[in-house]
């Protein structure tokens, strides 16, 4: 299979049915404008920001108690200023279709069968919630905070939090004590939503004592929510917590009666986290407008979700998916929730859901394909796919190969959409557009709205050329800020420091004449794993408390065939020996953060490369890792101890423990 080969057309009906074509012809029909195919949109999109997101405005029909002034104040980046004077509500925006009634979203466990919640359910679980969370005392701006799974009380709980102008945060219950209360605890919450434990991959696990840990370094709770969820006999995690069951004890709230609280288009909504490379993870803060224009947009013309669509995502509540995922109700589409693991109770327990579910897109990973290829899975052979019409690929670059199994496997009218973006905005960059050709290793063009290009080292726009991913107009879902940022220099030194006025995001990436592209793997020191972004901070804060490790260095590697390689090299103290301490560096990485934090291989070295300021050389060491030339990954005239690059080096040349195929 050769990159850049044909592998679908779309046919007459589905250009027809598409939510895009819907929308070019609306734009036609109310504001004369025609254009001849997608790449014209965009670009249209892109160069008239302040026409384009006006008529999304539009499109959406955006409810707002108070009028914008004007599309974009201020466009300079960053702090560009949209619809400058609105007033809105994330959460009213999405409980909206409470009016057209069915099905809001469907939701499974390992232990419970595939169930529905109705949408005069789900909102008047939110308006009871949101009731009580201001009687609670909970103000707008306050942060709430949860340590949640996959499950519909958590997108209950975001709901109600957004709705009365609380700031949301959430992380999956798989995170240690560590992980948690790095990011919770630079918020200073004052109410924790959480449970007791959960199940995966057949097995219980009992979280309440991290609860504990995690509830004594939250000093700031002032009232803790409690869903028993491992054991509904859990006792609470501490005198006056709320059960769910209490929390929800109160006389129904009919629509009309119920106030959501009306702020600023940037007003924040939720906190996201960066992987927290150089230091405590990033509290990124996103707004209402921004969110809800930029959702929509996304999960309409580049997913192509219409009403009663039923999309099956794999992911846990710490990833930013999950608040795309939650989300996706504003469309009328039914999100179906998963809690558990994805290989159990066998490795296609995921192709079963999405037969049961009637799943007309499911969400997948190159590293998710490679094991049903090992395992030799035929879906089409095994289940009932009548309804699947499309494949949304994330998490790690996709091969040819990769796409091309879908075709093989699957079905052969299948729409299969690579895409990539980040937490960062909280949307994809470049993705999938449903009116044009599927080409193998391909991601089929730049999302609207978005001026993605490729910078060589000199700020320059390249074409069919290697660079940094850059977006070189402002979007709405940009962070409105860091938390604990107040003058924004933290901000301006993760995005706006290599090109200023230009967002760079941290990846490699090649566009192509036709607007084809790929993005190539982080171009900084970001770990992403299976998917989910690790910060080696993280990494680094946890092994150097351990006496046996004098320091150490961890980079991921992305593979050719889609698969990962993360190697930790560490350098022991005198006397140590990997024997002794590989098994403590694994379970305490564990522990304290999530298994995913946990390296391939723990590899001794002998010196760990530095720079002249005392900074790690985790790109130099992973590009050599890669192959690339010592002289082209590394100035060593600005290291310390350019001696340390040997060992790498001759790692490199043996390529043991991962082969580069194909090269």
């Amino acid at each position: 299979m050769q990159e850049g080969e044909i592998l679908w057309t779309p046919d007459a009906a589905r250009i027809e049915h598409a939510n895009v074509t819907a929308f070019s012809r609306w734009l036609k029909r109310t504001r004369g404008l025609a254009f001849a195919d997608y790449m014209h949109l965009w670009r249209w999109s892109v160069e008239d920001p302040e026409a384009f997101w006006g008529a999304l405005w539009d499109y959406f029909e955006v409810e707002a108690s108070v009028p914008y002034d004007r599309v974009l104040g201020r466009r300079a980046m960053p702090g560009a200023e949209w619809f400058p004077g609105a007033r809105l509500n994330y959460a009213e925006n999405v409980l909206r279709r409470e009016r057209d009634g069915g099905i809001a979203l469907l939701h499974a466990s390992e232990t419970r069968p595939l169930e529905a919640l109705g949408w005069s359910a789900l909102a008047g679980q939110v308006r009871i919630l949101a009731t009580r969370l201001r009687a609670l005392g909970v103000r707008p701006g306050d942060r709430v905070v949860a340590w949640m799974p996959n499950i519909p009380h958590t997108v209950i709980a975001m709901l109600a939090t957004t709705a009365i102008g609380a700031i949301w945060a959430c992380c999956s219950p798989d995170f240690g004590e560590r992980g948690v209360l790095d990011r919770f605890a630079q918020l200073s919450p004052t109410v924790l939503f959480c449970i007791d434990g959960y199940r995966y991959g057949g097995k219980p696990f009992d979280r309440r004592v991290e609860l504990e840990r995690i509830l004594a370094g939250l000093g700031s709770v002032r009232h803790v929510i409690h869903l028993p969820y491992l054991d509904p006999a859990a006792p609470p995690p501490r005198p006056g917590a709320l059960s769910w069951t209490e929390a929800l004890d109160h006389p129904p709230i009919a629509a009309a009666e119920f106030r959501f609280e009306q702020v600023p288009f940037d007003a924040p909504l939720w906190t996201l986290f960066s992987s927290g490379t150089t230091g405590l993870p990033k509290a990124i803060v996103h707004g209402h407008g921004g969110i809800l224009l930029e959702t929509r947009k996304n999960a309409v013309f580049h997913f192509d979700l219409h009403p009663g669509d039923r999309l099956l995502f794999y992911t846990t509540t710490g990833w930013m998916l999950w608040n795309f995922l939650a989300s996706t109700i504003a469309t009328g589409a039914i999100p179906v929730l998963y809690d558990g693991s994805p290989a159990y109770p066998a490795p296609d327990t995921l192709w079963r859901l999405a037969q049961d579910a009637e799943a007309t897109m499911l969400g997948a990973s190159p590293t998710y394909v490679e094991q049903m290829a090992r395992s030799g899975i035929v879906p089409r052979e095994r289940y009932d796919l009548s309804h699947l019409r499309s494949i949304s690929l994330a998490g790690s670059p996709a091969t040819p190969a990769c796409m091309a199994w879908f075709y093989a496997n699957v079905k052969q009218d299948l729409w299969v959409a690579n895409g990539s973006g980040g937490t960062d905005c909280c949307t994809g960059f470049v993705g999938g557009v449903p009116t044009l050709p599927v080409r193998a290793g391909e991601i089929q063009a730049p999302s609207l709205g978005v001026a993605v290009k490729a910078f060589n080292e000199r700020g320059e726009s390249v074409i069919d050329e290697v660079g940094e991913l850059v977006l070189t107009q402002p979007l709405p879902s940009m962070p409105v800020r860091f938390w604990n940022d107040p003058d924004g220099r933290r901000y301006r030194e993760s995005y706006f420091e290599d090109f200023p006025g230009i967002w760079r995001h941290g990846d490699f990436f090649r566009i192509n004449a036709r607007g084809g592209s790929f993005v190539l793997g982080r171009s900084d020191a970001t770990l992403n794993r299976y998917g989910v972004r690790i910060g080696t901070a993280e990494i680094y804060r946890t092994l150097s408390a351990l006496p046996e490790v004098e320091d150490s260095l961890i980079v991921n590697l992305d593979l050719p065939d889609g698969g990962f390689f993360m190697p930790l090299f560490v350098k022991l103290a005198a006397g140590a020996s990997l024997e002794q301490v590989e098994g403590k560096i694994r379970e305490t990485l564990r522990r304290e953060y999530t298994a995913r934090h946990v390296p391939d291989k723990i590899i001794p070295v002998p010196l760990i490369p530095m720079t002249l300021t005392g900074k790690k050389m985790e790109v130099p060491v992973r590009r050599i890792l890669l192959g690339a030339a010592p002289e082209k990954a590394a100035n060593v005239s600005a290291m310390a101890n350019p001696r340390a690059l040997d060992f790498f080096l001759e790692y490199a040349a043996a390529q043991q423990d991962y082969p580069l195929r194909g090269s």
